[in-house]
């Protein structure tokens, strides 16, 4: 059963989110000119894993990045593991992001992304898939980035940024992943535009284009990767999802 939004309530960051759209469909909806020979579906991408990102190299190319930045200049990549997010307000700011904001601008695709809600049943905290009413895939707007350890081993990471909640989920959290309308995604891939000419893009979905739904808790293990992970559960018996 798909669930209204603003019934839901507890913390939302950008942590986890699926990419389960069949490659040739992504390839088509992105203008994408180079990719790998196949991605699988990918219905519970987590920080570390690798996920397919757009960059602009001579053309839309689709790479699979490992999720959470490591800056170039970085000594240890375990500090991707604190980048997994940028704040759209600091960007122009933090050492970390201020450079491939300016030069290295990447789309995320996805079809949607998980909060978990706090309930004071047994049933603790249940995890929500958030997507587009559509059921379209979109593009958050990423950052990336390429950095080499001392013997020249390379890593390509990205980050989600992140910006003000809509009114639908600031009860769940004052911040949520930006998703950037299509036709706005030429621009933010462009090297050439000027960053503070794409500020404007880094606002908050309109919350009358999403919708919500619980998921299985089988999305709590990073390691699973299968279709029940997108599954709408089961509702359960006795207060309902959203009774608190």
């Amino acid at each position: 059963m798909i669930l209204p939004l603003e019934t839901a309530y507890d913390r939302l960051m950008c942590g986890r989110f699926s990419m389960a759209v069949d490659l040739s469909a992504v390839l088509r909806r992105f203008l994408v000119t180079r990719a790998p020979q196949s991605v699988p579906p990918l219905y519970n991408i987590a920080p570390t894993h690798q996920a397919p990102v757009i960059l602009n190299e001579d053309g839309r190319v689709l790479e699979l990045l490992r999720w959470g930045l490591i800056p170039s200049w970085s000594k240890d990549p375990a500090i991707g593991y604190k980048m997994i997010n940028a704040r759209a307000e600091t960007l122009t700011e933090k050492a970390s992001f201020k450079r491939p904001f300016q030069r290295q601008r990447c789309l995320v695709p996805a079809d949607g992304f998980y909060e978990w809600k706090f309930t004071r049943t047994a049933q603790g905290k249940i995890p929500i898939r958030i997507r587009l009413k559509s059921q379209a895939t979109f593009a958050m707007a990423g950052l990336w980035d390429r950095w080499k350890d001392p013997h020249g081993k390379e890593i390509k990471s990205f980050t989600i940024i992140t910006t003000e909640a809509n009114e639908a989920l600031q009860p769940i959290h004052d911040r949520m992943p930006v998703i950037l309308r299509p036709e706005g995604e030429e621009a933010w891939l462009d090297p050439k535009a000027e960053a503070k000419h794409l500020v404007a893009a880094l606002r908050p979905y309109p919350e009358e284009e999403l919708e919500a739904y619980a998921v299985s808790k089988l999305i709590n293990d990073p390691t699973v990767n299968r279709p029940d992970c997108i599954a709408p559960a089961v509702p359960p018996k006795g207060p309902t999802l959203f009774d608190g």
